[in-house]
């Protein structure tokens, strides 16, 4: 994630940490639109990780 925080503080113009805080609030929002089945892969997806059924189905199941 720290390189998607730099990309966004580059090409916004912007301080790391601005960027930082201008993520968080965008996966907040994210998370709030979809699903709670569904938050746990918002998650996996920002740590580089391939959405498959387990994760669909972990996420259904709270794990």
């Amino acid at each position: 994630m720290e390189d998607l925080v730099k990309a966004i503080a580059e090409k916004a113009g912007i301080t790391e940490d601005q960027a930082k805080q201008a993520l968080n609030t965008v996966i907040e929002y994210a998370k709030e639109k979809v699903p709670p089945a569904f938050q746990g892969m918002v998650d996996g997806l920002l740590k580089g990780e391939k959405p498959g059924l387990g994760g669909m189905l972990g996420g259904m199941f709270g794990k």
